[in-house]
């Protein structure tokens, strides 16, 4: 089950994915992960390497090699269960296909470990999975225009992502915000992307940390009026993300997209006119607290004089 279950995905969505699959990343990570197999397997090589085998033959798997094998895909079934995207299974798949030859080759060889460890060090220091670049209807903002554009039209509803480069799972959420982006968008409802990763002051504003540890990328945040109405994940009093899963069902569900792009469509009729009036708000607003008015604050001051 752990191998049928990211092939049968894969060979679903083969239509979509197989020009990013034949991009260098994924090739080298392809060698990079058979390399052990690879070794063990070919004639030449695997006759000088050692083995626990009783029969002696040291071109194939021992007992102590299977039981690592078979760790690695009960390991694998168990991530992939929550991966809701093709990316993210064979991202899986490639994580710990890694760390499952790291360990072989430091059983075998501690110098072949050694090596080993070494390329998956350059190699993540160098190479980067490559970024989405499918069709999407989402605009990108910068720390000088995100409040520009937020501010512009009160009666438009913006859902933006806060995200950076090197987070594996904002890597993966972009096709499905790119999809939702592609069915929801209209004139009262857009979509709009912002690298806190490269603007750390926007990160600052809007209380959206970068620390891995904090599990809050991405963040997904709707703006109406300029104003900040609901956010998730939602962030903890120590500051770290309540567990989310960025499902495109769980976002329809939970912004209540479909009610939301209903009503924002209006905008298409009016458009033309001069009219401010924002539409009418699908979420509760986030409670304020309320200051104490004018005269309130005259009459008390007043009294505390006369007692003196």
């Amino acid at each position: 089950m752990a191998i049928l279950t990211p092939l049968f995905a894969f060979l679903y969505h083969l239509p979509q994915v197989y020009k990013w699959l034949l991009r260098p990343y994924y090739v080298a990570s392809l060698f990079m992960c058979l390399a052990f197999l690879a070794i063990r397997k070919t004639p030449g090589i695997c006759e000088h390497l050692s083995t626990q085998r009783e029969d002696g033959n040291s071109c194939d798997f021992d007992w102590r090699e299977v039981e690592i094998l078979m760790f690695l895909s009960a390991i694998v079934m168990m991530k992939n269960r929550r991966a809701i995207t093709v990316e993210q299974h064979v991202g899986n798949i490639i994580l710990f296909s890694k760390v499952a030859n790291v360990i072989l080759f430091f059983r075998l060889d501690i110098r072949l470990g050694l090596l080993y460890l070494t390329l998956c060090i350059v190699f993540l220091m160098t190479c980067k999975p490559p970024l989405y670049m499918g069709p999407e209807y989402i605009k990108y903002f910068s720390d000088k225009t995100i409040d520009e554009e937020l501010e512009k039209d009160h009666r438009v509803t913006w859902l933006v992502e806060f995200f950076a480069n090197w987070s594996p799972e904002c890597q993966s959420f972009a096709s499905v915000f790119a999809d939702l982006s592609l069915k929801y968008n209209c004139a009262g409802l857009k979509f709009g992307k912002v690298d806190i990763g490269r603007y750390s002051e926007v990160s600052k504003k809007y209380r959206v940390s970068t620390s891995p540890l904090s599990k809050q990328l991405p963040s997904l945040v709707v703006f109406q009026g300029g104003k900040e109405i609901m956010r998730r994940p939602q962030v903890d009093k120590k500051g770290r993300a309540v567990s989310w899963t960025f499902t495109e069902e769980n976002i329809i569900r939970e912004f209540n997209l479909n009610e939301l792009y209903q009503k924002s469509k209006k905008l298409n009729k009016t458009k033309g006119e001069k009219s401010e009036m924002p539409i009418e708000p699908v979420f509760s607003p986030v409670p304020e607290e309320e200051e104490p008015e004018a005269e309130t604050i005259s009459a008390m001051d007043t009294e505390s004089k006369k007692d003196k």
